[in-house]
């Protein structure tokens, strides 16, 4: 199930507030050593597959996984993973000897004013790289030592301490930037069906509208490959070999199915149907509706009540 994870979320999840010395600064950032934060609520270390509202950069320490929509990563020992709120991904351990520590931030703690650095820029945080690297014994002491001094530094009264944590946070980005990927290990068929499955998850979630205020989101074929992160002609691809029909014709199928349950089951006037829908205005939606149906809207909502 693909969710939205704030950072409200995140800490209540792992049994804990969002702390007010840290939700005052200017952006957000914290760090963590993950046996020591798992585990406090419901017992479990599986991360639901979500789109995260913040950066996160893991140094793994065990087996596992991490699953994307269309690609999964086997993590066989140590590894650093760099996750954007842009992707989503599911991790998933494989036994219980998991360690390791990792860092969290928000956009707005590397503000360009601020730091100069515009996150969504840089090779590792973009859509189609593999940001999962495997740590030679030599470079687990160096990544340890960078999370261990975050760690430190987060405690210390220093001023200027959130500077000197984003510079970390920098060296841990060109250290990552420097490493060679983890190769994805699922194979086209596999591939396929996640990325049909999670395809159609969300295109269900978006219904039933049940709100005149409530508006579809996700509209074209552009929007639902950007939610999985791939690029929409791999999408199309994958959903024609799957089911045989074009992304679009699958949005347009469950778009006209609502439209029809709209106009039998509510009294809304077309206009309402019409921006629920996600339309920009009503003649755009009544030609839409009669090309999918041959029928006007009112057309159909009187069919049958003769």
């Amino acid at each position: 199930m693909i969710t939205n994870t704030s950072l409200d979320d995140f800490y209540k999840r792992n049994g804990a507030a969002l702390p007010d010395r840290i939700a005052r600064e200017i952006g957000h950032f914290n760090v963590f050593e993950s046996e020591k934060l798992f585990n406090k609520v419901d017992g479990t270390r599986i991360m639901p597959y979500s789109r995260r509202a913040y950066y996160k950069i893991s140094w793994l320490r065990g087996k596992s996984k991490a699953e994307y929509a269309d690609k999964v990563i086997d993590v066989k020992g140590n590894a650093l993973l760099f996750a954007t709120p842009k992707i989503p991904y599911n991790w998933v351990p494989e036994n219980s000897d998991q360690t390791g520590m990792f860092c969290i931030f928000t956009p707005d703690f590397f503000w360009p004013v601020k730091s100069g650095v515009i996150l969504d820029e840089l090779p590792i945080f973009q859509p189609g790289y593999t940001p999962v690297f495997q740590l030679s014994t030599e470079e687990i002491t160096e990544i340890e030592y960078i999370f261990r001094k975050m760690h430190r530094e987060m405690e210390a009264d220093y001023k200027y301490k959130y500077d000197l944590l984003r510079n970390l946070v920098l060296e841990l980005i060109h250290y990552g930037q420097k490493l060679q990927p983890l190769s994805a290990l699922s194979d086209a068929q596999n591939a396929s069906e996640r990325i049909y499955a999670l395809f159609i998850e969300l295109l269900e979630r978006q219904f039933p509208i049940e709100s005149v205020h409530q508006r579809l989101v996700l509209r074209t074929a552009k929007d639902y490959a950007d939610r999985l992160a791939v690029h929409v002609n791999h999408l199309n691809k994958v959903l024609k070999e799957v089911t045989g029909n074009t992304t679009t014709h699958l949005i347009a199928n469950r778009v006209t199915q609502e439209a029809k349950i709209l106009l039998k089951q509510t009294d809304w006037n077309v206009a309402e149907i019409s921006n629920a829908l996600g339309f920009d205005d009503n003649a755009q939606f009544c030609n839409y509706f009669k090309k999918q149906t041959s029928f006007s809207p009112t057309s159909f909502r009187l069919k049958d009540q003769e």
